[in-house]
């Protein structure tokens, strides 16, 4: 029979790399609902665009029927929120914002729009900073970082394009706001740090009559113009997916909506009052949808 071989001593190192090793598990536990949260929150993001999508009037109460279409995916957006509000505080907001970036962004995308269709301004990173405190809960706030804020804006000027080429096919004319001289696309900035915001005042021209009222491609070209005046640090990840992705897709949802806009106007003297657009059938519509 075999001599039983003497127990071997606990090593000194064994305490240590047990802690290693739990260290480990919680950071891809945390690593793993964050990205599961991002996920949710991407998706139910989308489905408020969409069903923001329906709407056709700038500076107005969002309709009634798309506030209860919605209630059930901004609760979800609420939950996802909480449940990782705890994995995201202090060092680890940092450490995992590369994880929770896509949910910010595109949750920044649909309440940026919704913003622009009830005031037809800009929400500011403030506001929207403080709408994402009030749904993480007692976790604490997830951190919603100047980057997404941006980023996120980008994508909505890509709903806005959607949503000005879709007006323009059914109704054959731009959307616009109530006229108002004194309406500012975003809150005036304070002394100290007038350089770091982007103030998209409305210059309206004196006239003898009533104001004109300011279109969706008046506020897209604001936009435009302050997000170019913008100046990324360089060499950052930031840098290179606003140079190179955002602002590319940014500007060509601009010059969608100036051609569409240009054909609606040429075409217009053509078409008798009160002209809506033939969709039936295998005729197209005059405008393109994009």
């Amino acid at each position: 029979m075999a001599e039983a071989k003497p127990e071997q001593p606990p090593s000194r190192f064994a305490t240590m790399f047990e802690g290693f090793r739990k260290e480990l598990d919680e950071h891809h536990d945390r690593r793993e609902r964050t990205i599961k949260a991002s996920r949710d929150i991407t998706a139910a993001s989308k489905k408020i665009i969409f069903t923001l999508q329906r709407v056709r009037d700038v500076g107005q109460p969002v309709p009634q029927f798309v506030n209860k279409n919605n209630a059930p995916y901004w609760e979800i957006i609420e939950s996802q929120y909480k449940s990782i509000s705890a994995d995201l505080q202090g060092l680890n907001a940092y450490r995992y914002s590369h994880n929770i970036t896509g949910g910010n962004q595109e949750f920044m995308e649909a309440l940026s729009f919704h913003h622009y269709l009830e005031t037809q301004s800009v929400i500011s990173c403030e506001e929207a900073q403080a709408k994402i405190a009030a749904m993480s809960g007692e976790g604490g706030a997830v951190l919603l970082t100047p980057d997404d804020y941006i980023l996120g804006i980008c994508d909505m000027t890509g709903e806005l394009m959607r949503f000005s080429v879709t007006s323009m096919a059914t109704s054959g004319k731009l959307p616009a706001g109530k006229p108002n001289p004194h309406k500012r696309v975003k809150q005036e900035a304070s002394s100290e740090d007038v350089g770091d915001k982007m103030d998209l005042d409305e210059q309206v021209p004196p006239t003898q009559g009533a104001p004109t009222p300011r279109t969706v491609l008046d506020d897209l070209r604001a936009i435009r113009l302050q997000l170019e005046m913008f100046d990324a640090p360089g060499g950052s990840k930031f840098a290179y997916e606003l140079e190179s992705k955002k602002m590319p897709v940014m500007r060509e949802c601009v010059d969608k909506v100036e051609k569409a806009l240009y054909g609606l106007t040429v075409r217009g003297s053509e078409r008798p009052k009160g002209w809506m657009p033939d969709v039936g059938g295998d005729r197209r519509p005059e405008v393109e949808s994009y």
